[in-house]
């Protein structure tokens, strides 16, 4: 019995009329514009491992409407050291331990699991298919696909599958150390698709098992993957409700603590056929996608200004003036991963204002600058009687 009043609370906490709401809070203080329609959207998980599991539950506690999860590993004790997961589900399916734990947190979202290998010939078609039909009410798309996978094939299989269908989604990874991960948003034919810049290694026409040490596996950390899995939610809720800027790339290393925010466009001479006809349909039709929306600014007028008293700042911009912003100069290194500020060159420097008719080389510049400062006081006064 209290196992049921318990999961009825954690239902009722998306509800408007809950003044306690903390997910509807969100809309009071006006960071979204309606919160409430997050009920109304799809999104499709491809693996639920370390990272698509705690997504998963991070928008099962959302209110998301309707979540599709897709794997086919077993739990195994040796997925304990992450999160979501416990002992008692070892052996179980991960699509079926997962969809069980999430309809216990939260009864009103959809969870639909599909225990498959998205990369076999017989099952890609029904994963288009699910793609192309798996809103909410079943009668359209789904909002987004999060790829939460842990293999190229997989990854190259999602992409095939979102060029297609012309279908937004979102890739992510966890390093082989476990100490640094990302999160990249695909629009097909506006942002690079994963096969517009694949790794070397791939690139190199190597096999991808060559990648696999004899005797090691790779490392993972709750840490890390529930960072990773936070940037890829967070995005995702700021791409459905439409606040704040959407990510297009986000790197991260744990080592440093250093964030890399790259923007990708995409590589005309991909070799998805699909990714090129993107390209030239949103050529033809530009969709401007609104990615950082402008904030309403308030004026702040004090209540009894009788006088319209305001305070402004007394700094004027030199548009001359070269100036570099500190904020931007984090830049990506190999060894230190920041670039410091002494090493920062100028494309153009643009030369000392002088009278438009009298052309003055660098040369004479120097020669004149140097003579005036090995000139006395004395001789300094009689030139300038002079003129």
């Amino acid at each position: 019995m209290a196992s049921r009043v318990r999961i009825e609370k954690m239902s009722a906490e998306v509800v408007d009329t809950n003044p306690y709401s903390r997910l509807m809070a969100l809309q009071r203080m006006g960071i979204v514009q309606d919160y409430e329609r997050i009920r109304e959207f799809s999104v499709m998980i491809v693996g639920v491992g370390g990272v698509g599991s705690v997504a998963a539950e991070m928008l099962t506690r959302c209110g998301i409407g309707k979540l599709l999860l897709y794997d086919y590993d077993k739990v195994e004790l040796a997925n304990m050291n992450r999160l979501f997961y416990q002992p008692h589900q070892a052996g179980l399916s991960k699509v079926e331990a997962a969809a069980d734990t999430l309809r216990f947190i939260n009864p009103d979202v959809i969870i639909e699991s599909y225990n498959m290998n998205i990369t076999k010939v017989e099952n890609f078609p029904l994963f288009m298919e699910k793609i192309r039909t798996g809103n909410k009410n079943n009668s359209g798309p789904v909002d987004l696909v999060l790829s939460c996978v842990d293999n190229f094939g997989a990854r190259m299989t999602i992409n095939t599958a979102c060029n297609e269908l012309d279908q937004t989604w979102m890739e992510s990874g966890v390093s082989e150390n476990a100490v640094s991960g990302h999160i990249q948003l695909i629009v097909p034919g506006k942002t690079a698709c994963f096969a517009c810049a694949p790794p070397l290694i791939l690139a190199s026409n190597i096999d991808e098992s060559t990648l696999k040490r004899e005797g090691v596996c790779a490392a993972s950390l709750p840490t890390t993957m529930g960072i990773v899995a936070g940037f890829l939610v967070q995005n995702t809720l700021k791409y459905l409700l439409k606040f704040g800027r959407v990510s297009n790339y986000v790197g991260y290393n744990a080592l440093e603590d250093h964030f890399l925010i790259l923007t990708l466009k995409p590589n005309d001479d991909c070799d998805d056929s699909y990714c090129r006809k993107r390209q030239l349909e949103k050529q033809l039709n530009p969709i401007v996608i609104e990615e950082n929306p402008q904030q309403t600014i308030t004026k702040v007028v004090h209540e009894s200004n009788e006088w319209g008293i305001e305070l402004v700042s007394d700094s004027v911009d030199d548009p001359n003036e070269n100036t570099v912003d500190r904020n931007r100069i984090q830049l990506a290194s190999s060894s230190t991963g920041t670039v410091s500020l002494d090493q920062v060159k100028y494309q153009y420097v643009p030369k000392v204002k002088c009278d438009p008719q009298v052309e003055v080389s660098d040369e004479t510049s120097a020669a004149s600058t140097k003579q005036d400062d090995d000139m006395s006081i004395e001789d300094l006064m009689a030139k300038m009687k002079e003129m």
